[in-house]
């Protein structure tokens, strides 16, 4: 066997070694997921869905209006509440990599938006476990609001699969709805939600 050979056969093992590693163990899996974003390659989807553009009936605005979720110290806040800011919901649980993966990105772009009331972040752990949520925030020096539903999560929301991600525009309307990891980091994100606040 020749050197190159050899040396192209050792590269491979250790690559197949370390994909296996991060496929087993859930904090290399988060590393290495998280390095995947870094990429370019978990772009998220900002296109509105055809299906929740505008309601059709005054029931269906309704119930989404109705949609509300509580905070640690039991507040229940309404989806009505927060009507004439943009809102922006990550559907996740302490137990999805994928989800504790895409939140350093979340906070960077919340950091973005610190000093501007218009929006709101809602980090929506739907398994209401909320001491796991909290020493994960904890440990990753993040501040991100976490929520619990109260109501039903209306199914063009959050359909069967976590992480997803909705961003509501000032009416309360889907304005995008992305399901798996992404990354918020990125700056067509900011352009999206600061075009959603000055419309």
């Amino acid at each position: 066997m020749t050197d190159k050979k050899r040396t192209w056969k050792i590269v491979g093992n250790v690559v197949f070694v370390v994909l296996i590693v991060a496929m087993i163990i859930p904090t290399s899996r988060s590393w290495f997921q998280q390095g995947l974003m870094k990429l370019g390659l978990f772009k998220p989807d900002l296109e509105t869905p055809q299906d929740t553009v505008k309601p059709t009936d005054a029931t269906s605005t309704t119930t989404t209006q109705q949609v509300s979720f509580t905070d640690d110290d039991g507040k229940i806040i309404k989806i009505s509440d927060l009507a004439g800011k943009v809102v922006f919901l990550n559907f996740w649980a302490t137990w999805c990599p994928p989800c504790k993966a895409e939140m350093p990105s979340i906070q960077a772009l919340k950091d973005k938006f610190q000093d501007d009331d218009r929006v709101v972040f809602m980090l929506v752990e739907i398994d209401g476990e909320a001491e796991k949520a909290h020493e994960f925030m904890k440990q990753g020096k993040m501040d991100l609001p976490i929520f619990y539903p109260e109501s039903e999560i209306p199914s063009n929301w959050l359909g069967q699969s976590i992480p997803t991600t909705v961003i509501l525009d000032k009416e309360g309307n889907v304005a995008a709805h992305h399901e798996g990891m992404a990354d918020y980091s990125r700056k067509e994100v900011f352009d999206f939600i600061t075009t959603l606040i000055n419309k």
